[in-house]
């Protein structure tokens, strides 16, 4: 039987649109990596839950990251990112996978938003996607902890649109454009999205780390 090849980086998620978008953001981008096989989550790898502490995004990106790489002993990446409303002073942030209670349910995260905001005008529904990434090795000492940030500023709909996508996509309309980011296509999303900013910003460094 052919070997199976060795994971060299661990995406410190269980998010399996999270993994899509950042196996395709590193697809040809590192010399010598097959994202599909040596490009693994966190399941995958065997690494344990990690408890976002940090009371910012790249606080929590870093924490991922670092415990991700010391426990599987492989360089890893992480990213934390979330839904900043100006009127809501930046919320729910950090919290905007849990905001109705339990992580990761999407529509119930939706229903409460809108419902907070059902009586602000189209024209102060300001709001922007936020990502930090994060990139750590197994032993911290070599100083490779690195971190970046992207946004994608636009504005929330009053109703969803879209079946692309995941998370607050279908009532974010970018700047400038007239579509959800859950009405854009995938490569189209990837192109201008808060994670596909913090992660080519990121992309130096990875291929370094991985040279």
């Amino acid at each position: 039987m052919p070997e199976v090849p060795q994971p060299r980086l661990v995406l410190a998620t269980r998010n399996a649109g999270k993994l899509r978008e950042l196996r395709e953001l590193l697809r040809g981008q590192v010399p010598g990596l097959d994202v599909d096989t040596q490009v693994i989550d966190a399941a995958s790898a065997g690494a344990p839950d990690v408890v976002e502490s940090g009371v910012t995004f790249e606080e929590n990106a870093l924490l991922k990251a670092e415990q991700t790489a010391r426990a599987t002993g492989v360089l890893a990446v992480a990213d934390d990112s979330g839904l900043a409303v100006d009127v809501l002073g930046g919320a729910p942030g950090i919290f905007s996978a849990r905001w109705a209670g339990g992580h990761g349910d999407d529509a119930a995260n939706l229903h409460l938003l809108l419902a907070q905001l059902a009586d602000i005008p189209a024209e102060r529904r300001g709001a922007g996607f936020v990502c930090a990434a994060a990139l750590a090795h197994p032993d911290a000492t070599e100083g490779t902890s690195h971190t970046e940030t992207g946004t994608l500023r636009g504005h929330l709909l009053e109703t969803p649109r879209g079946t692309e996508g995941f998370g607050y996509d279908p009532i974010l309309v970018p700047l400038g454009l007239e579509r959800s980011c859950a009405e854009l296509s995938f490569e189209e999303k990837n192109a201008i999205s808060h994670r596909g900013i913090a992660f080519r910003a990121l992309l130096p460094h990875l291929v370094h780390a991985l040279a």
